[in-house]
């Protein structure tokens, strides 16, 4: 128990001593007796509080080291975008993922791995990052903003100590001389101006102003991407020559949108796919390889007459605000089914799906309504379809295309009747046929389950149950990619204007010149040139060597004086500038004031914040 002793002491000459009560407040930091230490004492020291930690907080989360860390993590996170498929790009690679890796597949989905440029950790970097940037450019910016309010500041005491310096005796009046020196250096775009007995110049400023403009244009691009996933619009649509398409929710095959993106927002416009031409080389190494992608369309915006255009490969359709891109094309044969008692129940082109680059095409032929058989019993019909356009010929392997163009097509058609299943209400692939409720048709030719067909040749259904006719007309199809990213302008001038700031930042040097002009105390006039770099700069000394130069034209130096006349260590070395430092000035070429100084004293003084992020 900590006690405090206030019995009266006695120095050993008798004399009555002070009491700690008497000495109060002093007395209790002097007593040696045991105390109880506070809670901030056992901690080492007072403790911040709320509004400290916001403001430590703050200073870290601005700090050019906290900006390339979250720079790095955005870096790392975009790469599990890039090696896992997304949902957002195709939700169908998700899928087909899920379904190889199970063990993986729990993991990713709590890390949001198949979401990554939307989950809650990526955001989290991102939101972070752009705080930082935008909490290190508004300070940067007022202090910028006074640095070209402000003038050059004067010249140091002793200029010798510069890293480039230049001195030589001159008959020309001080004033002649400061003022053929400002006006020396404005010619040289400098901001200059007279202070004391020298002239102060500084250039360079469009350094600080790139590096700005760099950091302004990153928030730029963050905004911009922001903005464009919010907003954006992105829906594709396969349609056959002679279709066309109307930029409506129902006319698109698969359509994703940004947050913010309604309905309404979708621009009026339509096109139609006139004709697809598609070229490959014939001959060679490079046999097959496409030598012409492109899709005459024609298309029109309310108010306005139709107008005539070309898609091709990386040179989108451009109306309404909205981007139309080629994306893929195949082949969709025309087929014609036939019931029993002879009636048309279909005839139209089929989109058929490539499976390889030589336009092996798969599919399925769906007869849903209007087929009976031969007792007039409504039933449902659908066809396996194996297409390719050129064929090697019966007996020579497996029946796969040659060669992408139709030159040979040839059709193989698997039939069944039953059930479609179309009616059950569960999502069903256009292009794939469910059999689980249907019989296959056993067929005269062929295999007996699949028979082969020339353009032009019918296959007869067994018991009368109809027939299939392959046309000669045999279209082509383009998908097509129709896309509104209202953030891509302004992405592509912050990534533009970045690029000019960071080279602005790296190859513009900021420095600064005095020119000091004093009559020594022979009455001779003694110039002295000095150049500061606020970054180091190989170009300084040969900078300032031409500017002494140039104003050594205008001064001239003084005749040296006889040598009865003037000691040696009164007249200088040489009458010509040289950029040099020397180890100690001379007395006649000093400046008259010699108190010592370093060259950080011709700088500003730093200020907080001042690092480049």
């Amino acid at each position: 128990m900590s006690t405090t002793d206030t019995t009266d002491t006695t120095d050993p000459t008798g004399t009555p001593g002070t009491t700690e009560q008497d000495l109060g407040a002093a007395g209790a930091q002097l007593s040696t007796a045991p105390r109880e230490e506070s809670a901030e004492a056992l901690l080492g020291g007072p403790r911040l509080g709320v509004i400290g930690w916001i403001r430590w907080f703050w200073r870290q989360l601005t700090s050019m080291r906290v900006a390339l860390i979250l720079l790095f993590l955005l870096s790392l996170g975009a790469i599990p975008g890039s090696l896992i498929p997304q949902n957002s790009a195709n939700e169908m690679k998700v899928q087909a993922f899920k379904d190889a890796h199970e063990t993986l597949t729990p993991i990713y989905e709590k890390l949001q791995l198949f979401d990554v440029y939307s989950s809650v950790w990526f955001s989290a970097i991102y939101i972070l990052l752009f705080v930082s940037l935008i909490g290190c450019i508004v300070p940067r910016t007022w202090q910028f903003v006074g640095q070209l309010r402000g003038r050059p500041p004067g010249a140091p005491k002793r200029l010798t100590r510069l890293p480039a310096y230049t001195t030589w005796r001159s008959e020309a009046e001080p004033e002649q001389v400061r003022e053929a020196a400002l006006k020396l250096l404005k010619g040289r775009r400098f901001r200059a101006h007279t202070a004391g007995d020298a002239v102060a110049a500084e250039k360079g400023y469009l350094r600080e102003a790139g590096n700005l403009i760099f950091h302004v244009s990153l928030i730029v691009m963050l905004v911009a991407f922001a903005w464009g996933q919010l907003l954006k619009s992105e829906g594709g649509r396969l349609i056959v020559e002679g279709d066309g398409f109307s930029n409506t929710i129902t006319s698109y095959d698969d359509f994703k949108s940004g947050s913010w993106f309604g309905l309404e927002d979708l621009q009026p416009f339509s096109f139609k796919l006139d004709k697809f031409t598609g070229t490959y080389e014939k001959n060679g190494p490079q046999r097959g390889t496409p030598r012409t992608f492109e899709a005459a369309v024609t298309y029109s915006e309310p108010g306005s007459p139709d107008k005539k255009g070309v898609i091709r490969v990386n040179q989108p359709l451009k109306v309404a605000g909205s981007k139309v891109y080629l994306i893929s094309h195949g082949y969709a044969p025309v087929v014609t089914v036939r019931d029993g008692r002879g009636k048309v129940v279909m005839s139209e082109p089929v989109p058929l799906l490539p499976i390889d680059n030589n336009i092996t095409s798969t599919g399925a032929i769906k007869v849903m309504d209007g087929y009976r058989d031969k007792n007039g019993k409504k039933e449902q019909l659908g066809f396996q379809a194996f297409f390719v356009p050129t064929f090697a010929g019966a007996g020579k392997g497996t029946m796969m295309s040659q060669f992408p163009a139709a030159d040979f097509p040839v059709m193989a058609l698997t039939g069944y009747h039953g059930d479609l299943r179309v009616d059950s209400g569960l999502p069903q692939n256009v292009y794939q046929l469910d059999t689980s409720k249907m019989k296959q048709f056993s067929v005269a030719g062929g295999t007996g389950k699949a028979q082969r067909l020339l353009p032009g040749e019918t296959m007869k259904l067994p018991n009368g149950a109809g027939s299939v006719t392959f046309e000669k007309e045999i279209r082509e199809w383009a998908s097509f990619q129709i896309s509104e990213q209202p953030g891509n302008g302004l992405a592509l001038t912050g990534a533009i204007a970045a690029i000019a700031g960071l080279a602005g930042s790296l190859f513009i040097q900021r420095r600064r010149i005095w020119v000091r002009a004093v009559r020594g105390a022979d009455g001779v006039t003694v110039v002295e040139m000095a150049g500061l770099g606020r970054s180091e700069s190989a170009r300084l000394p040969e900078e300032l060597a031409e500017l002494a130069a140039t104003l050594h034209a205008q001064a001239p130096a003084a005749p040296e004086a006889p040598s009865d006349t003037f000691s040696d260590s009164a007249v200088p070395k040489t009458a010509v500038p040289k950029t040099a430092v020397p180890d100690s000035p001379d007395p006649e070429t000093a400046v008259p004031d010699p108190s010592p100084t370093t060259a950080e004293a011709a700088a500003e003084p730093a200020q907080a914040g001042e690092a480049d992020k």
